[in-house]
């Protein structure tokens, strides 16, 4: 039978009358001196009027009954009540996008508590609440109760899911400065095309509305719109379209650019213009509400690390209309004394409470800086383990006194991924990781992966402690196997396997340092028909061909492609292909250890780090092998990127890379340690297609492997522009690029004794013959580049310009993966 929810009708007793007379029915589970407590007599220990309505109403409010009745019978207060039903299950029905376990867990009503009608309502509206989260506002939830014997019942919720509620069109109003296109990609919200299905931010959110209109105000304000106001986000339902129109009013205000910045302390002991190097605000750039908070929390923490723990440093700036100016002063005052007298964490079920205070430069007891409470909210999100963080400060036991309250939520941190890829280069691949970025809890992070490809397999193992002994020091290790197989561009294969512990510090927020050890071992792998000499022409188990040497001995010097000839060639080996002589050396030479230590240098002021549109990115390492192992060498790069906005939505981009290879002592440079270039220096060139090259057996028709290089350079410029006539949600723009570079001095081994491939005066061709001119490549060419829900994608077409006699081009290339 299915129980409907009903109304409760008291009955108002007619006399006041003692506690002792008050005589309860009905009651199963309830004491009877429980239900009686709830009235209270007056003086003289009657009960009046207004305690028998306020006991009354706080039965009701117990929930524990499904009717109470008062009357009086006798000269007695009779009590009727009936109670709530004991919930035996709970049970959902319908629901296929949300789990069991899910909904149970936002639910009040629990199996074995007792049956409230409020409260089953009020479930019933968290669970379509969970639903609209989700994007499924046609969501509808029936809660039905089935009675059960002894008073039970089972508590059943139909969900009807409905369709996905997207969001069909996003409009601006009052942006003249910034186009739509720029903005869209600006926020988190999208609008729906034919591949939403395979990503969320086309949903409708409220919540992530109103976080858009932040995003928007922060990139007016970092880009000298002082007085910007997104006005309102009017979000509408479109019943035709089954989705949402939001649309975004904006009053831009003018650009100001900074007129002047001064700094004035009313501290005596402090000098306001000692903290001048650490503002980031630059007389004559726009003025930039980012840089602006940066300064100020610089500023603050550096009074704190001289002595001045309240000090305070209060931005003002005054607007010239006129000249569209703002002059910054940066005033330093003596704040009020208040010290942190608790740090209370609430809502981390899983996190423990010392990785979030250790994001924290600041602890119970020290002085309260509102600065570095800011700073640790920033690190807190930027941990990505919670779902929301807000820090707030609440009274504490005295006026000086402030407690700070954390609220956060924890959120899934664990990845299984699966990701595959293809690329001209290295053919197909797949990977399979599983990941966690909070392990245990404690804020480690731990990933395992496996990959196999057309010509590579892989195996690795990372862990990262993010706080070494307590300092902001990260300490990462990794173990890791891989197995190159040869291409279509390379005769060999290589194995290496190895292991590597690095430590990472925050310079700054755009500075970090890495210092790193390395040690690998690293063999060649070559098959028969690239290493099948055979100097003796009486074994006859192989086709016989000839050293340099044997024709030099006993050919008599002749160039075995022209009879006529007796000019002295000695192609031996290399006749029918053979791989390179140091390929072949180094195979003979068996497996090689590399012990190296190292370190990187990156300075980053990307706006994004997967869609720049502006900013800088330095990134400088150097390598020392010869800290044991068999190699040692001196290895030096650079890579440089600097993107800026032009017009109409187009960005460009500077892009300079170079490096050097120096030996050390008198070791000599395997060929394995040369940098190899191709389209990653000058598009247009195939892997490991510039610089020098064997061409030993050129004569044949054939060029050999790439040896490469001890020294390159590349320069590139690019255009990248959006598709307008395209909705901003398919993630397509294009590129035009023009690409130069050079790859040259291989210093590798060109002679072996032990097969008599060495260069003589009576052999002069004998060795190693290459090709290593230190020609400039150049390329121009056109790209196109997707965000895809299936990952980056990114296709070239590019047409080399000068190239060197002995490169190979390969015009076209594609590259991209993604994880599912």
């Amino acid at each position: 039978m299915v129980v409907s929810f009903g109304t409760i009708v008291p009955l108002a007793p007619a006399a006041a009358q003692t506690a002792a007379s008050t005589v309860v029915e009905g009651n199963r589970r309830v004491e009877v001196e429980t239900i009686r407590s709830y009235f209270k007599p007056g003086p003289g220990g009657r009960l009046d009027q207004a305690a028998i309505d306020d006991g009354l109403k706080a039965l009701i409010e117990t929930g524990l009954f499904q009717d109470v009745r008062i009357n009086q019978a006798g000269g007695r207060l009779l009590v009727t009540v009936v109670e709530n039903p004991v919930i035996g299950r709970v049970a959902f029905e319908g629901n296929k996008k949300v789990k069991d376990e899910q909904l149970s867990a936002e639910i009040q009503s629990k199996p074995r508590g007792t049956l409230s009608r409020p409260m089953v309502q009020s479930d019933a509206l968290r669970i379509a609440e969970i639903y609209r989260r989700s994007g499924r506002y046609d969501v509808s939830v029936t809660p039905e109760i089935i009675e059960q014997p002894n008073n039970r019942v089972d508590l059943i919720f139909t969900v009807s899911e409905g369709a996905k509620t997207g969001v069909r069109s996003i409009e601006f109003i009052g942006n003249n400065a910034v186009s739509s296109y720029r903005l869209k990609d600006i926020i988190k919200t999208h609008e729906s095309n034919f591949l939403s299905f395979l990503a969320s931010g086309d949903l409708y959110d409220p919540d992530r509305v109103e976080a858009d209109r932040d995003l928007i105000r922060r990139y007016y304000l970092k880009h000298g719109f002082a007085d910007v106001q997104v006005v309102a986000a009017l979000t509408e339902y479109d019943p035709e379209k089954k989705g949402f129109l939001v649309t975004f009013k904006i009053e831009e205000g003018q650009q100001y650019r900074v007129g002047s910045v001064e700094f004035q302390s009313n501290i005596a002991t402090l000098d306001g213009n000692s903290l001048r190097s650490f503002s980031r605000v630059n007389v004559g750039s726009l003025y930039n509400a980012e840089a602006l908070e940066k300064s100020v929390e610089e500023m603050q923490i550096e009074t704190s690390r001289r002595g001045y723990a309240f000090a305070t440093v209060r931005p003002r700036g005054d607007r010239n209309f006129d000249a569209h100016t703002v002059s910054i002063v940066f005033a330093i005052e003596e704040g009020p004394r208040t010290y942190i007298e608790r740090i209370n964490i609430r809502g981390n079920t899983r996190t423990r409470d010392y990785v979030i205070r250790r994001e924290f430069d600041i602890s119970e007891g020290d002085a309260y800086n509102r600065a570095l409470v800011d700073r640790a909210e920033r690190r807190l999100n930027n941990l990505d383990f919670f779902k929301s963080v807000k820090i707030v400060t609440e009274p504490g036991s005295s006026s000086d006194r402030v407690i700070l309250v954390v609220d956060l939520e924890d959120k899934s941190t664990g990845d299984f991924s699966v990701s595959g890829g293809y690329s001209t280069s290295d053919g197909a691949l797949g990977e399979v990781s599983v990941s966690e970025r909070n392990f245990l809890g404690r804020g480690l992070y731990a990933k395992a992966a496996v990959g196999y490809g057309q010509y590579s397999r892989s195996a690795s193992l990372s862990f990262v402690e993010p706080y070494l002994l307590d300092y902001r020091v990260a300490l990462g290790l990794d173990v890791y196997y891989k197995q190159q197989l040869p291409t279509s561009t390379t005769s060999y294969g290589t194995t290496t396997f190895g292991f590597s512990p690095r430590l990472g510090l925050a310079l700054r927020e755009d500075l970090s340092l890495q210092l790193r050890y390395s040690i690998y071992q690293q063999k060649i792998t070559l098959t028969s028909a690239y290493n099948n000499c055979n100097n003796d022409p009486s074994n006859s188990t192989l086709a016989f061909n000839p050293t340099p040497a044997y024709i030099n001995s006993v050919l008599g010097g002749i160039d075995p492609t022209n009879a006529s000839s007796s000019s002295v060639y000695g192609y031996g080996c290399y006749g029918d292909g053979e791989s390179a002589l140091p390929v072949r050396k180094e195979l003979a030479s068996g497996a090689a250890w590399t012990s190296m230590v190292g370190y990187t240098l990156n300075y980053n002021t990307l706006d994004n780090t997967r869609n720049p549109t502006d900013g800088l990115l330095i990134d400088f390492r150097q390598d020392f092998a010869g800290v044991g192992g068999d190699v040692k060498y001196l290895k030096t790069a650079f890579d440089t990127k600097y993107y800026m906005p032009l017009v109409a939505d187009i960005v460009g981009l500077v892009h300079t890379q170079g490096g050097i290879l120096t030996s050390v002592g008198d070791s000599n440079i395997r060929m394995l340690d040369h940098f190899q270039m191709g389209p990653n220096l000058v598009r247009g060139f195939a892997s490991n297609g510039i610089g020098p090259r064997d061409i030993t057996y050129a004569a044949f028709g054939a060029t050999g492997d790439a040896l490469g290089g001890t020294k390159y350079w590349g320069a590139s410029a690019e255009l990248q522009m959006p598709f307008w006539f395209l909705p901003k949600e398919v993630g397509l723009k294009g590129s035009v690029y023009a690409d130069a570079g050079s790859l040259w001095g291989y210093q590798g081994p060109t002679s072996w004794t032990a097969t008599g491939e060495v260069n003589s005066p009576s052999c002069p061709k004998c060795g190693l013959q290459y090709d290593d001119s230190s020609l400039i490549r150049s390329s121009v060419g056109v790209g196109l580049i997707w965000a895809s829900p299936f990952g980056p994608l990114r296709f070239d077409y590019a047409v080399p310009l000068t190239k060197g006699k002995y490169d190979r081009v390969q015009q076209f290339k594609f590259g991209g993966g993604t994880s599912f």
